[in-house]
């Protein structure tokens, strides 16, 4: 069984910062990677980062040098530290986890319920 808790969103000025957590309680699982996907509205939802087990970290090209993603393994949580924010970032975050569940075959990739951040100019 998966779960993951979400915190960190709210409303900032243009310039400010955020971080979010996302605590993942699992199972007979094991986590592969974590991150953020982010759906701003009328868009598809996108990655914002990542981090892989072995904390290899992937970023979008608009959030590079401004976000930073760091990884408790082990407590399974996930942090996305956002600096300089922008009205563009505005948006609904999600964080996943991918990865393998024991006995079965197959990646598995579990999100959680959103957290919205809203960046005012």
């Amino acid at each position: 069984q998966v779960q993951l808790v979400e915190s960190g969103g709210g409303l900032v000025q243009a310039g400010g910062s955020l971080k979010l957590s996302c605590a993942a309680s699992v199972s007979d699982f094991s986590i592969g990677a974590m991150g953020w996907y982010r759906q701003r509205p009328g868009n598809q939802r996108e990655l914002v980062a990542s981090i892989t087990s072995g904390s290899s970290t992937n970023y979008a090209d608009s959030v590079k040098g401004r976000f930073a993603i760091s990884r408790d393994t082990a407590d399974n949580t996930a942090y996305l530290q956002m600096n300089n924010l922008m009205p563009e970032d505005t948006a609904v975050y999600y964080c996943y986890i991918g990865g393998r569940k024991y006995g079965y075959s197959g990646a598995y990739t579990y999100w959680g319920q959103g957290t919205q951040v809203t960046v005012s100019s």
